[in-house]
């Protein structure tokens, strides 16, 4: 905690404008690209290989960071993945250390969206990104050695929203997903997410402050903007495939995660829920400094192997 805390010298949350929004988001990419940046983040697996690529989508082009086997392979599971930083900073590279492990020991293909951000673009505009862009990467896995009929979405924080998102979306075209996994959700966008217990317990660790937080309602959202519509916690989840929930600990959206996996059990879905208590938020992209990030990764894996094993009856 000591380390994070003195590596935790963002900008002033509570009243930063839209303008220094983005200079601190460059700021923080410098960082993160960095030789600290690198003792915090982890480093890529050697046993991947990573390339970007463009996805057009109506109006726009985004990019994809894509990891393979560095040796190759075909018929593989593709795993579309999605970045934290709620919706307002954040970049597919700040996975690397988990991603390309999943794409090397999996054996997998792993492609994570660099969605739009507010504020230039504000919601629900990452969560449009993430439903239109689903069913595009299905349709061009081949081209990366991926069969198309074993899909799991994964996300962190907001990414997890994007994942939940997105899989609903697949489903309702008549896509097929194997499974969810939810790295320290936020699920809640509405102002309900300064009420959970944890937001008060843990409100002075590093990541995902409550200064944080409250800069995402006013940058990320117009005003009037129901966030219930963007919102997990409110979509019916009923038929959702496994889902795999790692929370954190010492995160002010622990919370999220139990009352996330409480709607989905009483809809009858298969739920792992697994706390890591002395992780803090993001801790996946910080596996130099919170040593958590190790075992969950190890579980992230053997639950993608499980679900997503050519052999495994194909769920909704």
């Amino acid at each position: 905690m000591r380390a994070l805390s003195a590596l935790d010298s963002g900008p002033d949350w509570d009243s930063i404008t839209p303008a220094q929004l983005v200079e601190a988001r460059e700021a923080q990419e410098r960082v993160r690209r960095s030789a600290l940046g690198a003792l915090v983040n982890g480093r890529p697996d050697r046993g991947a290989h990573i390339s970007t690529h463009a996805l057009e989508l109506p109006g726009r082009t985004l990019s994809v960071r894509v990891y393979r086997p560095s040796g190759g392979g075909t018929d593989l599971p593709l795993i579309v993945a999605f970045h934290g930083g709620g919706f307002i900073t954040g970049v597919p590279g700040q996975d690397d250390w988990l991603l390309s492990h999943l794409a090397a020991a999996g054996p997998a293909v792993v492609a994570s969206l660099d969605y739009r951000l507010a504020p230039e673009h504000v919601l629900p505009a990452a969560v449009e990104d993430a439903c239109e862009a689903t069913p595009l990467l299905l349709a061009r896995a081949t081209q990366w050695g991926a069969d198309g009929t074993r899909l799991a979405l994964l996300g962190s924080s907001a990414g997890a929203t994007l994942a939940v998102r997105a899989a609903d979306h697949a489903a309702a075209l008549g896509l097929r997903v194997r499974t969810q996994v939810l790295i320290n959700p936020q699920i809640d966008w509405t102002d309900a997410v300064f009420e959970y217990p944890s937001f008060t317990e843990n409100a002075e660790s590093p990541t995902a402050t409550p200064a944080n937080c409250r800069a995402v309602q006013r940058l990320a959202m117009r005003p009037g903007f129901d966030a219930r519509t963007v919102s997990p916690m409110y979509l019916d989840v009923t038929g959702t495939a496994p889902v795999l929930i790692q929370s954190a600990g010492l995160d002010p959206l622990e919370d999220h995660s139990p009352a996330y996996a409480e709607r989905l059990r009483a809809a009858g879905v298969e739920v792992t829920l697994t706390r890591y208590p002395r992780a803090t938020h993001a801790f996946l992209s910080m596996p130099g400094l919170v040593s958590a990030a190790r075992p969950a990764r190890a579980e992230v894996l053997a639950h993608l192997r499980s679900r997503l094993a050519a052999t495994k009856a194909v769920q909704r």
